[in-house]
């Protein structure tokens, strides 16, 4: 999807053939719906052909990249600032001819031949920002509402208070939900979830898999590093939270740490723009692409 704008421009033109005082030039912005970012802080969309930009400048009040990462309980924020032309502005500008690295550099190209600069002088930014976290452990947030009420944050089957769909071992067994084969053949659902002991529990919410009586996370003969994955005594039949025939008792004294995987998602749209013969005064400057909007955070629950 691309970001379209339309913008009316009056050339003057002297002549002595014509009566009218000026020629009338409609420009069609076409841009992509992604936008980079640098600074405190500087929106950009930039395209070649032709060689065009839209920018916003954001100093008063300051904001960083890192404000727009304050969310809320809910996972959003909000955040609005006026354009008045001089701390915060947005500017629609054309140039001769292909030029790059116009943005976020202590020195400017020199070589930028700016044929159209357009600013706005009046108009409100608001942008939006959205977290989703995720386990990444394999199954579909959705498919990790245990007990079917809509609210993902009431399902905690091994009750160490990270609910599933942010758990990377949801059964509280030191296996990562992953390793115990929620969706084997890979089909988006968990009807041929792996059972080892056939109980109608799948291994990732049993905290006995083999049901020997043992719970997993106790069965670490061998190395007490929170990973009875490693703990094996008959390597013919696997580890031995997988053997029910080994059943010897290890009590575990932790959890391993757990990774939460975030996504931050930042929407910007301008309301209200008054640039020079604009035909409309609302603009989806789209979705901002910028790595730190990808990243994680870290917890050991107690055990």
């Amino acid at each position: 999807m691309r970001r379209s704008l339309l913008i009316v421009i009056i050339i003057s033109l002297a002549s002595t053939f014509s009566c009218n005082d000026g020629d009338i030039i409609t420009i069609a912005l076409d841009f992509d719906d992604t936008f980079e970012s640098c600074g405190n802080l500087v929106f950009f969309n930039t395209k070649n052909d032709p060689a065009e930009s839209l920018s916003i400048k954001i100093t008063s009040p300051a904001l960083t990249l890192n404000d727009l990462l304050k969310v809320g309980a809910d996972k959003t924020l909000t955040t609005t600032r006026t354009i008045n032309g001089t701390s915060n502005t947005f500017n629609y500008r054309s140039y001769a001819d292909l030029v790059s690295n116009l943005f976020c550099n202590d020195i400017p190209p020199s070589d930028i031949i700016i044929t159209n600069d357009l600013e706005s002088t009046s108009g409100t930014i608001v942008i939006t920002t959205k977290l989703t976290e995720d386990d990444n452990d394999g199954i579909l947030a959705a498919l990790e509402d245990i007990n079917g009420n809509g609210d993902l944050n009431d399902d905690d089957t091994d009750g160490d208070g990270i609910p599933n769909y942010l758990d990377i071992d949801d059964d509280g067994d030191n296996i990562l939900t992953r390793d115990e084969k929620p969706d084997p053949n890979k089909t988006g659902t968990l009807n041929d979830a792996q059972d080892t002991d056939g109980d109608g529990i799948p291994d990732y919410l049993d905290a006995d898999d083999d049901g020997d009586g043992t719970l997993t996370h106790d069965e670490e003969n061998y190395s007490q590093d929170q990973n009875p994955a490693n703990d094996v005594t008959n390597s013919d039949v696997g580890p031995d939270y997988l053997n029910p025939e080994v059943f010897s008792l290890v009590p575990a004294t932790a959890y391993r740490e757990h990774t939460i995987y975030q996504t931050y998602v930042i929407t910007l749209v301008i309301n209200n723009i008054s640039l020079p013969n604009l035909s409309q005064d609302v603009f989806d400057f789209g979705t901002l692409n910028n790595s730190a909007l990808s990243t994680s955070r870290k917890l050991t629950p107690d055990f």
